[in-house]
């Protein structure tokens, strides 16, 4: 028995296909979602021609929407940033296209290139800023829909001795039901 885990699969479940579910028409599971994020990244010709880069304030276009989510394209030009926020009853997928971006939590922070993703529930707190010299381009989407972003004093991304985290934090990329 695997000391990981009380399941052991003998195979490749991917070979056989009665097993397989046929993929839906709109994602209903954190893993879902985040495959309908990879997906997205994965077909440049699906969103590329729509980024554009603002000085003035963060550039963002709605992508996508579905029964009771949305996708988001935003890209980022040097020095800009979120601010410290949450996504009130929203969960979400993060996915970095292009770029490099950094995610700042209570726990730490983390350096995001492309192809790296966030998962992250309601009351996830973080700041995401592009730190570097070069743009960045970024995927979000939220089920349900994202309705709020409160912003939160800068004091909720410092460790409890009061000193500035750097980059690396937690946030799950797991299979099941994303719920609100």
């Amino acid at each position: 028995m695997n000391s990981d885990s009380d399941l052991q699969i003998a195979g490749d479940i991917l070979e056989v296909p009665h097993l397989l579910q046929p993929p839906r028409e709109h994602p209903a599971t954190v893993a879902e979602f985040a495959g309908l994020a990879r997906s997205l990244a994965a077909d440049r010709s699906q969103w590329e021609h729509l980024v554009e880069y603002d000085a003035g304030s963060r550039w963002y276009h709605r992508l996508r929407t579905g029964p009771g989510y949305e996708v988001w394209l935003l890209s980022w030009v040097p020095g800009q940033g979120s601010g410290p926020h949450d996504h009130g009853r929203s969960s979400g997928v993060l996915t970095v296209l292009d770029g490099t971006l950094t995610e700042r939590t209570e726990r730490g922070t983390r350096t995001l290139t492309a192809g790296a993703q966030r998962v992250f529930a309601p009351g996830y707190v973080h700041e995401v800023v592009n730190d570097t010299l070069e743009p960045a381009v970024s995927l979000h989407i939220y089920y349900p829909g994202l309705t709020e972003m409160p912003m939160l004093p800068q004091s909720r991304l410092r460790s409890t001795g009061g000193t500035p985290i750097a980059p690396h934090c937690e946030a799950r990329t797991a299979p099941g039901p994303v719920t609100a």
